[in-house]
C-alpha cells in the first residue's frame, strides 16, 4: 500500500512539475524581452508600451509647478498664444522670433523652447519659455531651428535645420554648438522618432519622399529609404513595442509602416485628407492621425480636415472625426489625462480642442497660422522633444 501510495506521489509530482515548466515556458515566449538600450538612457520599464510611463498621471518631480496651459506658435503673427485648458480661453501672447515652428518641451523638462527658424531669412533662434510662470526668456540666436529633439540619453539637443539638411547637435541648456552632421539626401529633413534602445533614429524627408535613419551612437547616416518619389512624409512615431514605425504621408493620405531594424516599407494604411500629425493615447492603445485636408503645403480654409484613430494591435483605423465646416488639423498633442486631443488648425487660425471618446470638437481662435502648440505639463519621465515626444 505505501509502495503504490508512494508511486502515485511522484508520478503527481512529475505531472505537475511538467505543467509547471510549460507554464515558465509559455510565459518567457509571450514576455517582451527588453532591449539592450543605449547607455545614459533612462531604463526601459515596459518592453511592450514604451509609453507606458506617460501614461495618464505619470508626472515627474520636474514639472510640478508647472501651469497647465496649451502654447501655440503662430508662423505668420511670430508670436505665442497660451490658453488656459480649463476655460479653453486665451490667457496670455507674447512676441518670439521669426516664423515660430514648433514649441519643444526639453529632455529635461524645465523649459520650453519655441523654435523660431526664420523662413528664407539667417536670423534664426530659440526662445526658452519658463513653464513655471509661462513667460519667455531671452532669445538664443541658432541656425535654421525648425524642429528640435533630444538624444535619449538627453546630453545633446538636436536642432533640424531643415534649409541645410543638417543635424546640429547642441549643449542642451546653452544651445550651444558641438557638431553638426550633414544630410544631404534628405530634402525637407523635419520630424523623427527613436528606436526602442536609442541607438538610431528616423527623420523624414518631406520633399524627397524619403526616411533618413541616423547611428546615434556612432553618429552617422546609415542610409535612406524611399517611401514614394511623390510623397511628402511628414510627423513619425514608433509603436509601443518598439517593432514598428508609421510614417505619415500628406499627398499619400495615409500611413507607410516600416520596420525601422530592417529600414524596410512594410504596409500603408489609408486615413485621410493630407495626413500630418501623430499622437499616442495615454494609455498606449491608439494612434491618433491627423489630417491636413489638404495635399498642399499651403491649403485653404475648411478644408477636408479629420482626425483618424488607429488601434496599434490590428493596425487598423478604428473611428474617424471630421472637423465641423472643415479644418486643418495639424500638430499639437494628447491632454495630461488623455481625454482631449489638442490640435493647432493650420490654414484656420483656430486650435482645436477634440474629445477622445465623443471626437467632439470645440475650436479657439488664435493667431495667423498656427503650427507646432504642446499642451503642458505632460506626464513622462523625459522628453525625446518635438512637441512632446515623451518616455
Amino acid at each position: 500500500m505505501y509502495s503504490r501510495s508512494r508511486r502515485f506521489f511522484s508520478r503527481l509530482a512529475r505531472s505537475v512539475g511538467a505543467a509547471l515548466a510549460g507554464l515558465s515556458i509559455a510565459a518567457s515566449v509571450s514576455a517582451a524581452p527588453t532591449p539592450n538600450t543605449v547607455a545614459g538612457m533612462p531604463p526601459l520599464v515596459n518592453a511592450s508600451n514604451l509609453y507606458g510611463e506617460a501614461g495618464a498621471g505619470h508626472f515627474s518631480p520636474a514639472v510640478k509647478n508647472a501651469l497647465p496651459r496649451i502654447y501655440v506658435p503662430n508662423l505668420r503673427s511670430n508670436d505665442v498664444y497660451v490658453i488656459d485648458p480649463a476655460t479653453f480661453k486665451v490667457v496670455d501672447r507674447f512676441r518670439v522670433g521669426y516664423s515660430p515652428q514648433h514649441v519643444v518641451p526639453s529632455w529635461d523638462l524645465q523649459t520650453l523652447w519655441v523654435a523660431n527658424n526664420a523662413e528664407g531669412r539667417t536670423d534664426g533662434s530659440l526662445t526658452p519659455v519658463d513653464p513655471k510662470t509661462g513667460k519667455p526668456g531671452k532669445e538664443i540666436m541658432v541656425d535654421d531651428p525648425y524642429n528640435m529633439y533630444f538624444t535619449p540619453d538627453g546630453r545633446d539637443a538636436i536642432v533640424v535645420a531643415e534649409a541645410h539638411a543638417r543635424l546640429d547637435f547642441r549643449d542642451p541648456h546653452t544651445m550651444a554648438l558641438k557638431s553638426s552632421l550633414p544630410v544631404p539626401e534628405c530634402k525637407g529633413i523635419n520630424h523623427a522618432d527613436f528606436s526602442i534602445d536609442g541607438r538610431y533614429v528616423l527623420f523624414t524627408c518631406e520633399f524627397g519622399g524619403k526616411l533618413a535613419k541616423i547611428d546615434l551612437v556612432k553618429r552617422k547616416v546609415v542610409g535612406y529609404l524611399q517611401l514614394d518619389r511623390k510623397g511628402m512624409p511628414q510627423d513619425i512615431r514608433i509603436s509601443p513595442d518598439g517593432k514598428v514605425f508609421y510614417v505619415a504621408d500628406m499627398r499619400a493620405d495615409g500611413v507607410f509602416v516600416v520596420d525601422g531594424d530592417s529600414f524596410t516599407k512594410i504596409g500603408f494604411i489609408k486615413t485621410g485628407v493630407g495626413t500630418h500629425g501623430l499622437y499616442p493615447s495615454r494609455d498606449g492603445t491608439r494612434l491618433y492621425i491627423a489630417n491636413r485636408g489638404s495635399n498642399l503645403v499651403h491649403g485653404p480654409r475648411h478644408g477636408k480636415g479629420s482626425v483618424s484613430v488607429l488601434d496599434f494591435a490590428s493596425r487598423k483605423v478604428v473611428a474617424t472625426w471630421p472637423i465641423p465646416g472643415g479644418g486643418s488639423p495639424d500638430m499639437g498633442n494628447v491632454s495630461p489625462d488623455g481625454r482631449t486631443l489638442w490640435l493647432s488648425g493650420r490654414y484656420d487660425d483656430v486650435v482645436y480642442a477634440i474629445d477622445t471618446t465623443a471626437g467632439t470638437v470645440k475650436g479657439i481662435p488664435v493667431g495667423m497660422e498656427p503650427h507646432g502648440l504642446t499642451v503642458w505639463p505632460q506626464p513622462g519621465r523625459y522628453s525625446l522633444g518635438h512637441t512632446g515626444n515623451m518616455r
